[in-house]
């Protein structure tokens, strides 16, 4: 077989021998965009079992039959990492999950403050940012999409063994997402990061925020930065301290 072309994800666990069926876009993508010929080689991985090399064995108008080879890849123990976030507006809200599923997010959860502007969310069209960056970034497994929570149920159940990042862009006294985490990353074996809408968080909610007892409040800088950015920089910042 020659070198797989790319890998797809696929919502069925795998095993081996198996002829799978893939469909519609992925469909469309390996037959018209990637023109693959029967014999060649395309990695699937499932999200429960690992990755798999399988090989093309029929190439037909509404599907591409894939016949699952071996393992070639096992899933690895990964970083409990919760990302709440305000609702923005759709193509940034898109770049933020596509960013946070290939910085190692575990769970996604929206979550409606004040002055969140966005407060309908296209739960599918995220779903299929977060297939999009698994697959591209070669990840094995995809982080769970929660539904919408407002902020003060989510404080009010919040675990008190996971560490909560609040990255507060309105106190500008707070030590630097690094400094913080070099002191606090041991602490905590879970972890979630709390990115507020364009605006920020209300007086009201930033101390329910402070109140809960893991909550480590942070500075991203000088700088305001966009809700996307601010969150790819905040989960960067900690992966690079608890990630192994």
């Amino acid at each position: 077989m020659k070198k797989s072309k790319t890998r797809l994800y696929f919502d069925k666990k795998i095993s081996p021998n198996i002829m799978i069926y893939i469909k519609e876009k992925q469909h469309h993508f390996l037959k018209n965009v990637l023109r693959i010929k029967v014999k060649d080689s395309i990695n699937i991985f499932d999200g429960v079992t690992g990755e798999w090399l399988s090989e093309g064995i029929s190439i037909n108008r509404d599907n591409v039959v894939l016949q699952i080879k071996k393992k070639i890849s096992e899933i690895k123990e990964e970083t409990d990492l919760w990302l709440i976030f305000a609702p923005i507006k759709l193509f940034r809200m898109n770049i933020t999950v596509q960013k946070a599923t290939e910085l190692g997010v575990s769970q996604f959860i929206p979550c409606i403050t004040q002055n969140t502007n966005q407060k309908k969310i296209n739960m599918k069209n995220l779903y299929m940012n977060i297939v999009e960056a698994a697959e591209q970034s070669e990840r094995l497994t995809l982080p769970k999409l929660n539904e919408t929570i407002d902020l003060n149920s989510l404080l009010r159940d919040f675990p008190k063994d996971r560490g909560l990042l609040f990255c507060n862009e309105n106190d500008k006294k707070l030590p630097n997402i690094f400094n913080a985490l070099q002191i606090q990353s041991s602490s905590f074996k879970k972890w979630a990061v709390l990115v507020g809408p364009e605006g920020g968080f209300s007086e009201a909610e930033t101390q329910k925020i402070l109140s809960i007892s893991s909550t480590i409040p942070v500075s991203l800088g000088k700088r305001i930065l966009r809700s996307d950015t601010a969150t790819t920089a905040a989960l960067f910042a900690i992966q690079s301290f608890v990630e192994h």
